[in-house]
């Protein structure tokens, strides 16, 4: 089968339910929602996070837990409760995150991740070739980054040199699924302030970007409760780039945000893993369901030349276009 047809497989099975949110209203998260992390995050006493976490298969706030990869905890599809929202779920706990405290200075980002007995996670399956994935992102959307710290099998601290490019309030998210028959994947998440001053920015519908001489097009359009294909396409100089290359064992990855409560849907392509020396491109396809009407941010990673790049894009779905009718300024 050529690179092309493995593309096409690659991007026919995959079915992003957005569950997932980015700040835009007046580019920052509700206050009410932060204040609902920060209130959230107080539960362990801020010092290390060894709260008992529910071990009914439901997130301390009560949503049914569903894996960041789009399968909800007991199996079931449909439900599509939204992952990101809760530091708990299914017997899991994200402890507190240690991280420099003001933008520019340079340190370490830590955390574990503690099972319903309050003890360190050290076990874990590798989902696209790894165990744990690591999502950042301030609550204007701004400041994306897709990581990959280094665990200590010994203390089950997750570790990554470390250093914000930006003051506000970020979201860290910890995307991974706990060893064993049957775990489901999870998707933990923390709020994290980082002093200095803050300019946050908004952001209005987008659908072409420009990173590292790629320019990446988006088409197709978002419906709430209806799958919907979105095509990226990535071109340089005019020219379709057919060398895209297999990262974390797929052409794509798709990370999408919805308005308001910074939900979080991390999607890969289904099917069989692309080959190590396969190419594809100069397009990825993608059927996508917005849960609800509203504004998405949608972060594509993509590698070429064995470099990372991540394009970003803005849609709105069903109704947010008239939600969202006034000018916004800045961007992304």
């Amino acid at each position: 089968m050529n690179a092309g047809a493995r593309l096409a497989l690659y991007g026919a099975g995959l079915v992003a339910a957005f569950g997932a949110a980015f700040g835009v209203a007046s580019a920052v998260a509700p206050d009410a929602v932060v204040t609902a992390w920060n209130e959230e995050d107080k539960v362990d006493g801020h010092g290390g996070g060894h709260t008992t976490a529910p071990t009914d298969g439901t997130a301390s706030d009560g949503a049914q837990s569903e894996s960041a990869h789009g399968a909800p905890g007991d199996g079931a599809h449909g439900a599509h409760a939204p992952q990101g929202v809760t530091l708990s779920a299914d017997g899991y706990t994200l402890t507190a995150v240690a991280a420099p405290s003001g933008a520019g200075e340079q340190g370490e980002l830590s955390f574990q991740i503690l099972d319903s007995a309050g003890e360190p996670l050290t076990s874990y399956a590798i989902e696209h070739e790894k165990e744990l994935h690591l999502i950042v992102v301030r609550s204007d959307g701004a400041h994306f980054r897709h990581v990959h710290p280094e665990l200590d099998a010994h203390t089950g601290a997750w570790s990554i040199p470390w250093s914000w490019e930006a003051a506000g309030t970020y979201r860290v998210y910890a995307d991974f699924t706990p060893a064993g028959d049957g775990a489901q994947g999870l998707t933990l998440a923390r709020s994290v302030e980082v002093a200095g001053d803050y300019t946050p920015v908004s952001a209005e519908p987008s659908r072409v970007d420009e990173v590292g001489g790629y320019t990446v097009e988006l088409a197709g359009d978002l419906a709430p409760g209806a799958a919907q294909e979105l095509t990226l396409s990535i071109t340089r100089d005019g020219e379709p780039v057919t060398a895209l290359e297999p990262y974390l064992g797929a052409f794509g990855h798709l990370v999408a945000l919805r308005e308001g409560d910074l939900a979080y849907l991390h999607v890969h392509p289904e099917g069989a893993e692309p080959g190590a020396d396969d190419l594809g491109g100069p397009e990825i396809a993608f059927a996508a369901e917005a849960p609800t009407t509203g504004r998405y941010l949608l972060y594509l990673d993509f590698q070429v030349g064995g470099q990372v790049h991540t394009a970003e894009f803005v849609l709105d779905a069903g109704a947010a276009a008239a939600g969202h009718g006034h000018a916004h300024s800045g961007g992304h």
